[in-house]
């Protein structure tokens, strides 16, 4: 089939006879299983890229024609391709999403008694460009693609077939859309409450469901968090530092925790941690203030911790901001050692998938030895498996954490 990018009038649900044709050698990735296409892969001679609807459906052909999948594509983006299907004539409409919606819950239903949890987690679904959080009856949504922008209607469409939601919330107002030229907004389908209590191991958490952070909890340090269990004992002190709406904390206090003080920059987050407490007969302390300096102001206090966590938003959004956000990194795990009584237990994590575990790991090394402490890892983290990993894009492997006993040389 000779390569073109000529406009038809199929269905909108449908990919169309759009044909985005690769340069020679380019499919390799994609053959491996990978689902990005970047535009300097792309024969820009027998695909004029200029010419295309940002988000178009497409089919994807190696540079003998030979089919590679389905997918759309974005001429605007570094990134403007992503394969939907390997099916080269695939139909891409609400039932199409609708298997891929019951094949996500089907993983997650084994997984999780409760229905809360990341229903959808991007290309790992094989759904690139759509992350989906579960709160029981009620869905929130992320797009982060002009193609997935262009399917709304059918993937809400196969989210009300699939799940019947009580509603569903778009948070389409992540920085990260603006990557694709797309607009910010949040939109609401159906009823949407202010805020849903979800159960977490027994520790009940209120969630807002549109102004919260980013889909509103984080689900992929749940595990992680269950495994902190085994660091609490009745006389545990704990500083939750990065702390939101008090995950770490409450499940602290939930194990036996003594104390635990959240400390964040946000006051409607400490407003909601304070609530969360309440919620489960228990109580917290507060502060406000910038993660560094609530810190040294702590330690300039004379105040320890036998449990210290470190959970920060990412540092390192984009590769060149690596120097800069290692060495935040490095500051704040400082900080937080000088806070730990002797054979105190530091938890330490990143998302920032620019930076790697060994990174990571590096960082507590060279920051416990400044410090003049003997560090031991005792666990290592990673998200939790509604996040699961595709083999082939190790992007999807972004969180990273350690479990550490530090002890005074």
């Amino acid at each position: 089939m000779a390569a073109t990018s000529r406009t038809v009038s199929t269905p909108a649900d449908t990919v169309s006879n759009l044909i985005i044709r690769l340069k020679a050698q380019e499919e390799r990735r994609l053959r491996a299983g990978h689902l990005w296409i970047y535009s300097n892969e792309i024969d820009s001679a027998k695909t004029p890229l200029k010419t295309l609807t940002p988000g178009s459906l497409c089919r994807f052909e190696d540079a003998r024609g030979k089919p590679l999948g389905a997918g759309y594509v974005n001429p605007h983006a570094l990134l403007c391709g992503r394969v939907l299907t390997g099916q080269y004539d695939a139909v891409i409409d609400a039932d199409w999403f609708a298997r891929r919606f019951a094949a996500a819950a089907a993983l997650r239903e084994r997984l999780y008694r409760e229905p809360f949890y990341r229903l959808v987690f991007g290309e790992a679904d094989g759904l690139p460009g759509l992350v989906v959080d579960r709160y029981g009856d009620v869905l929130v949504v992320q797009i982060g693609t002009a193609g997935m922008e262009l399917l709304k209607s059918k993937l809400l469409a196969a989210l009300q077939t699939t799940f019947k939601p009580r509603g569903i919330v778009l948070r389409n107002d992540s920085a990260s859309r603006e990557a694709e030229a797309l607009p910010l907004y949040v939109e609401e389908v159906g009823d949407v409450p202010e805020a849903v209590v979800i159960d977490e191991s027994g520790v009940k958490f209120e969630i807002a469901m549109k102004g919260g952070q980013k889909t509103g909890w984080f689900f992929d340090q749940r595990d992680n968090r269950d495994r902190l269990a085994r660091y609490i004992s009745p006389n545990s002190k704990v500083l939750d530092v990065f702390s939101y709406v008090g995950g770490w904390a409450l499940r602290a206090k939930a194990y036996g925790a003594a104390e635990a003080t959240c400390i964040d920059s946000s006051a409607p987050a400490l407003e909601a941690a304070t609530r969360n407490a309440a919620l489960n007969n228990t109580t917290i302390e507060t502060i406000r203030g910038e993660a560094l300096d609530a810190m040294k102001q702590l330690a300039s206090d004379g105040r320890r911790f036998d449990v210290v966590v470190v959970d920060p938003p990412a540092l390192i959004k984009r590769k060149r901001d690596h120097d800069e956000g290692l060495g935040l990194y490095g500051r704040l795990n400082r900080a937080a050692i000088n806070l730990l009584t002797p054979g105190g237990i530091l938890i330490s994590c990143s998302c920032s998938h620019h930076l790697t575990p060994e990174e990571l790991q590096r960082e507590l090394l060279r920051e416990s030895r400044a410090a003049g402490k003997r560090l031991q890892i005792l666990e290592q983290l990673e998200q939790g498996p509604d996040h699961p990993v595709h083999p082939a894009i190790p992007e999807t492997r972004y969180l990273k954490g350690y479990i550490c006993a530090v002890a005074h040389e």
